[in-house]
């Protein structure tokens, strides 16, 4: 609790380094902030033309039942691969003035969160044109949804951020990580395609639930399943706790290594 007092005492600090990031990101771009845009739709057309012509998969409107999943899938990626070296990056502030350390973690996450739910925008134009029929009572969960992500997303950065510090390997370690992690979770393919007696074990990845949830909301029209996503909420929210405790005992020597 104390910590959480300090974190709100500092929430102006968590809005300037959010805004900050955000506009140092696509500084000097000539499309700016619209690369949040076209970032996932240049991948939704590479992975469409792959799966619908070279190794087609047989998915009624392949395009959009990947899209609902990719994005989410990059705003995650986002956050493992390069939450990581997020400390290193603010080595000069860290040596230079107090303040909560756990905020810089938090304002990437949020940064990051920010640019998929812009990305978002593409989704519901796509769903709209698809013309999926997609309910108010479905979209209520949307936002659960998009939290379960979040809590998650910051649970492995405090972590990968934390011993990134001690150990410098873990970034790239990460990079390699991250692709298999793609594969491991039904991004590009059904669960149906995951043979029924090794189906189970695809659900310890905490975001095989977050995945399906998704799709269930934005391709399938239909509520999630409200106990997995439960469960999954449980899990993200663990998870992020750990990352509060590892964070919270390997930012002591924070100065020290960097």
């Amino acid at each position: 609790m104390k910590l959480l007092k300090e974190i709100w005492t500092y929430r102006e600090m968590i809005y300037s380094l959010v805004r900050r990031d955000i506009r140092g990101r696509y500084k000097g771009s000539i499309l700016g902030v619209l690369w949040m845009l076209v970032d996932p739709l240049c991948q939704l057309i590479i992975y469409t033309i792959v799966f619908s012509f070279i190794l087609p998969s047989g998915i009624d409107k392949f395009y959009l039942f990947l899209f609902v999943a990719l994005v989410p899938w990059i705003f995650f990626n986002q956050c493992m691969s390069g939450g990581s070296t997020i400390i290193l990056a603010n080595q000069d502030m860290i040596k230079k003035i107090y303040f909560p350390r756990e905020i810089i973690p938090i304002s990437y996450t949020i940064s990051n969160l920010i640019n998929m739910l812009l990305s978002f925008i593409a989704v519901f134009v796509v769903v709209i044109v698809s013309r999926i029929p997609v309910s108010l009572s479905c979209l209520a969960y949307l936002p659960l949804v998009i939290l379960d992500e979040f809590f998650l997303s910051l649970g492995i950065v405090l972590i990968t951020c934390g011993i990134n510090v001690y150990f410098r390997d873990v970034q790239y370690i990460l990079n390699v990580i991250s692709l298999g992690w793609m594969y491991l979770t039904p991004i590009l393919y059904p669960r149906t395609l995951i043979p029924e007696q090794y189906r189970h074990f695809f659900y310890f990845n905490p975001l095989t639930v977050i995945i399906e949830s998704y799709r269930d909301i934005l391709y399938y029209g239909q509520i999630p399943d409200l106990r997995k996503l439960f469960l999954s909420l449980l899990c993200s929210l663990g998870i992020m706790m750990i990352g509060f405790w590892c964070f919270g005992y390997l930012k002591k020597r924070f100065a020290e290594e960097l």
